[in-house]
């Protein structure tokens, strides 16, 4: 079920200038909807363009290649490093 079919019992409130409120107010009539499904479809838009925008992972191709090195070639594991490892076993065989 989608955000738009559930209903709805949050409310979100913000103010406007009169500028602002027509410019919502003609782009919601030009597309045959009311104004607060315009703006809560378009709010909803840009939050997930924002959020997918900040989750994606973005390499230069110099930084790809080293991270694909990395995975193929993982350097040995140093001291710090088998400690955890013998720490982890450790804790989890109790």
């Amino acid at each position: 079920m989608n955000i738009v079919t559930r209903r709805r019992a949050e409310r979100v409130e913000a103010r406007v200038t009169s500028e602002q409120k027509e410019l919502l107010e003609r782009a919601a009539a030009l597309e045959g909807r009311s104004m607060t499904d315009f703006i809560i479809t378009s709010a909803q838009e840009a939050a997930a363009d924002t959020i997918a925008r900040h989750e994606l992972l973005q390499l230069s191709p110099q930084d790809q290649r080293a991270f694909v090195d990395a995975l193929l070639n993982p350097p040995a594991p140093n001291e710090a490093l088998r400690a955890a490892a013998a720490r982890y076993r450790t804790a989890r065989a109790v």
